[in-house]
């Protein structure tokens, strides 16, 4: 029996979980796993190196390779066999957000919100009470804006 892999680091929810053909050919949809969807994102539309794709997700390199080829599989046969798309399941855990404080440079981590919970907006510097802060992607700043946001809409959640 083989061993279970490790979980692959997500850093964002996708915003739409099915994409469907115009016309319904009767097939069973396509389901494709959160992690392969994030091994999309970073080599096809990011355009990183495989290894440091890997890295970002914590995955070795031929474990990185393996979900990728899954991911573009079966989104090839959804789209030649006019099959619709699910994105959902997989083995993964989302990232921790990370903000810097604007006035004090404080530099924290967040778990990922979930319905219901914190997003960021609202989100104080554990270290002197400041809403002013800056979201930190692969060390890129966003502006953390203090408009509210729905769920799985963008702002400061990634979203």
């Amino acid at each position: 029996m083989p061993r279970q892999r490790c979980c692959g680091l997500i850093a964002e929810e996708p915003l739409c979980r099915k994409f469907s053909p115009e016309v319904e050919c009767g097939k069973k949809p396509v389901v494709v796993q959160l992690e392969e969807l994030e091994a999309i994102r970073l080599k096809d539309i990011k355009d990183f190196e495989q290894a440091i794709c890997a890295s970002m997700m914590g995955l070795s390199r031929p474990t990185f390779q393996r979900i990728l080829y899954s991911a573009r599989q079966k989104i090839a046969t959804a789209l030649v066999e006019g099959r619709a798309i699910i994105i959902e399941g997989g083995n993964y855990i989302m990232q921790n957000r990370v903000f810097e404080c604007v006035d004090c440079h404080h530099v924290w981590e967040v778990a990922p919100c979930t319905e219901g919970g914190k997003h960021g907006y609202e989100i104080a510097c554990p270290q002197c009470g400041s809403m002013k802060k800056m979201k930190l992607d692969n060390g890129v700043k966003h502006a953390c804006g203090g408009q509210q946001h729905q769920h799985g809409q963008g702002g400061c959640c990634g979203h």
